[in-house]
């Protein structure tokens, strides 16, 4: 192996047919996925997205306020890396589904999450015998702090911070 070689190799580029995206609509779930498994949650699966969240990621144990909590998430994915400032990732939500994930009314706490993946001409993964790796990046917020939609407004750029946020 080479210096600073470290074995993985980019995943041969098979097509099978899957529109784009299609493809990032897959991979962002994966990825959370992974996540939600290697924080002992499981996700529980919505038949639509029409109340402005994707999937609910629910833990099974007690916490010292909580017993299972849960919370939803929204989830987009893009290889817009131009949308990433030195502060912040800005995303551009329409009208209703932004309406509907920042419902003051929601019973469950709601998330935003965009997932960052590499562009079009370079791997979504490597992988190797030691490890599964991916220049993705997630970048989310709280969807009480996404603000609000002006009214008359078909559209609202929303900010998602660069650090690590815990809300717990």
């Amino acid at each position: 192996m080479a210096d600073g070689d470290d074995g993985a190799r980019p995943t041969t580029q098979l097509d099978g047919g899957l529109p784009m995206t299609a493809r990032q609509e897959q991979f962002s779930l994966a990825f959370v996925r992974m996540i939600a498994a290697a924080a002992g949650c499981s996700i529980k699966w919505h038949e639509t997205d029409y109340d402005g969240v994707d999937i609910t990621i629910a833990a099974s144990t007690e916490y010292e306020k909580y017993y299972c909590p849960e919370f939803e998430l929204q989830l987009k994915c893009t290889t817009q890396h131009n949308l990433l400032g030195d502060t912040h990732f800005a995303w551009r939500m329409e009208r209703g589904p932004f309406v509907r994930l920042t419902h003051r009314k929601r019973y469950n706490e709601a998330f935003l999450g965009v997932l960052v993946i590499p562009r079009d001409d370079e791997p979504l993964l490597s992988q190797c015998e030691e490890h599964l790796l991916t220049g993705s990046r997630m970048y989310w917020e709280h969807a009480t702090l996404l603000g609000e939609i002006a009214d008359g407004a078909s559209s609202k750029t929303v900010h998602l911070r660069l650090e690590l946020t815990s809300s717990t």
